[in-house]
C-alpha cells in the first residue's frame, strides 16, 4: 500500500499524478492523491503560508530533491519566488491546475497522511495495537497489547540519544528538524526545510519541532495535521 501511494504521490517518479500535474499543468487526480492535495492546501490555508507546496523549484534549485547540493545564486532565487504561492493551485473535485511555471511536492503531509491511511487499514482489518515508523513520522495504533501507552523518544537534534519520551495512545507523533536533511558550505549549515517567503533554509531559531496529536473533527487527520504543523512551525518559530 505503501508503494501505492508513494507510486500516486512521489515528485520525482515522472510517472506519478504529481509529476503528471507539475508537467502538464492540470490534470484528474485519483482519489487518493485528490484527498492529499485537499488537505495539504487546507494546512497551507491553516498555517498562513508557512508551509506552502509550492516551494518544490526553489527545493530542487538548492540540490535537495537530487543530493546535488549547491546555494543557489539570489538571482535563481528572486526569479522563482514569484511562482511560490500555493493560492493558486486550483482544485476542484478530483480536477487541479497550476499556473504555468509552477510545481507543487506534497511531501510535507505525505508521510502523515500515509500514516493516516495506514492505520485505518489496519483498524479496518481488526488490528487494534500497532506502531507505523515513516521516518520521522510516528503513528499509534490504539495502545500497546497489554494497554499502556507506546513511548516515543524524541531524538536529540544536537548530537546522541533523546530530549525525551512522550506516550502516546492512537496518535501521530512528527519530528522535523535542520538537523535531518542537510549540507555545508564554507562553514555554513543549509537544510531542506525552506521559508516560502525567502526562498532560504528557515532560521527562527529552532533546531527542532514535534507535533503530538490525534484526530478531530476540527482538524482532521492526526498524521497529516501532524506533519504539515512540524514543517510550518518550524518556519514559523517559537
Amino acid at each position: 500500500r505503501v508503494r501505492e501511494l508513494e507510486g500516486l504521490w512521489s515528485v520525482t517518479d515522472g510517472a506519478s499524478e504529481i509529476s503528471t500535474l507539475n508537467h502538464d499543468g492540470s490534470a484528474e487526480l485519483s482519489p487518493e492523491t485528490a484527498d492529499l492535495l485537499r488537505t495539504a492546501l487546507g494546512m497551507c490555508e491553516r498555517t498562513g503560508g508557512a508551509l506552502d507546496i509550492s516551494t518544490y523549484p526553489i527545493l530542487r534549485a538548492w540540490g535537495f530533491t537530487t543530493g546535488e547540493y549547491a546555494v543557489p545564486e539570489e538571482e535563481e532565487i528572486a526569479a522563482l519566488l514569484p511562482m511560490v504561492d500555493y493560492t493558486q493551485v486550483m482544485q476542484d473535485g478530483t480536477c487541479a491546475s497550476l499556473p504555468e511555471g509552477m510545481e507543487i511536492d506534497l511531501g510535507s503531509v505525505a508521510k502523515g497522511h500515509t500514516g493516516d491511511v495506514l492505520a485505518a487499514h489496519l483498524k479496518e482489518n481488526g488490528v487494534a495495537s500497532a506502531l507505523l515508523d515513516l521516518g520521522g513520522s510516528i503513528q499509534a495504533v490504539g495502545a500497546k497489547p497489554a494497554g499502556s501507552p507506546w513511548r516515543v523518544a524524541i531524538r536529540n537534534p544536537a548530537g546522541e540519544g533523546n530530549v525525551g519520551v512522550v506516550e502516546v495512545v492512537d496518535q501521530a507523533v512528527v519530528t522535523s528538524g535542520g538537523y535531518e536533511r542537510y549540507f555545508e558550505e564554507d562553514g555554513v549549515r543549509y537544510w531542506h526545510i525552506l521559508d516560502p517567503e525567502t526562498g532560504k533554509p528557515a532560521h527562527s531559531g529552532l533546531v527542532s519541532v514535534t507535533v503530538v496529536g490525534g484526530t478531530s473533527a476540527a482538524w482532521g487527520d492526526a498524521g497529516a495535521v501532524c506533519d504539515g504543523l512540524s514543517t510550518a512551525l518550524f518556519v514559523m518559530g517559537r
